[in-house]
């Protein structure tokens, strides 16, 4: 019995990050213009690779904004501070693997849909402000000329901050599951 509930778990969640993971790497494939497979109706209307670095490139601006700096967009792949240096955003800067490895273990856990899609967007929001806080930091960090921690780079820092969130958040939601597994009330 158990050997069957792994395997069946460790299928749901194989299969499920393979589908985004792969799914948003096709995607970014066949939505870039110049591209040997190119696809211009999906580029218009399903490019969410895009629709995700706009609102990355938008929400890390306003907050930027916020804090008093002035911010424009110099293109729909770099973000800048006015008279300073600007941030790439490529596609592995939108933490698409992380958020693929987040919605794959939500969907290979039980629970009901209703929980799976609490859980699924609470992880998606957490690794969102996480990768904006990492875009604003990075802009003021290469305008200042700060060095990154421990000399690893940004990608490395995110990675440690959203698996750590990852791994706090699947702690919580097994957690709730054994509370509502066993009918007890949260605290």
């Amino acid at each position: 019995m158990f050997k069957n509930t792994l395997i069946c778990y460790l299928f749901k969640f194989i299969l499920c990050f393979c589908i985004l993971y792969y799914g948003t790497k096709a995607m970014a494939g066949i939505t870039a213009p110049g591209g040997g497979f190119y696809w211009e109706f999906a580029d218009k209307y399903f490019n969410y690779v895009a629709w995700l670095r706009s609102f990355l490139m938008s929400t890390s601006s306003f907050v930027l904004e916020l804090a008093g700096y002035d911010i424009y967009m110099k293109d729909i792949y770099t973000i800048r501070m006015q008279g300073g240096i600007g941030v790439h955003i490529v596609y592995s800067c939108l933490g698409y693997g992380v958020m693929s490895f987040w919605i794959a273990f939500i969907f290979a856990n039980s629970g009901t849909f209703r929980q799976k899609l609490f859980w699924i967007l609470l992880g998606l929001v957490v690794i969102f402000i996480i990768n904006v806080s990492r875009v604003c930091l990075m802009l003021v960090a290469v305008n200042r000329k700060w060095k990154t921690p421990l000399g690893f780079d940004n990608h490395t820092w995110f990675n440690i901050a959203a698996y750590t969130a990852i791994f706090i958040m699947m702690w919580l939601f097994d957690k709730s599951s054994k509370r509502r597994k066993t009918g007890i009330a949260a605290s």
